[in-house]
């Protein structure tokens, strides 16, 4: 048997509840890029740690950034 680790993971906390932002600007790529991966996948929660509500308009706002071309839809 694994001895059992007492040390609880750090909970983290929403980029944009902590600073105070209510809006997700798709404009904003360096903001965004932030929340995606080196092969550009969007990444979930629970890797970037922000809350649904957050999650929910980046993940819109990475993909309006798409469509305008600002935000590449794979890397190479």
């Amino acid at each position: 048997m694994r001895p059992s680790n007492n040390t609880q993971p750090t909970k983290k906390v929403c980029y944009f509840c902590s600073n105070k932002l209510s809006t997700v600007d798709y404009k904003d790529t360096q903001t965004l890029r932030r929340f995606m991966s080196p092969h550009s996948k969007i990444l979930n929660h629970n890797r970037t740690g922000t809350c649904p509500k957050h999650q929910r308009l980046v993940t819109k706002a990475l993909k309006r950034a798409r469509h305008m071309a600002l935000l590449p839809f794979v890397a190479s």
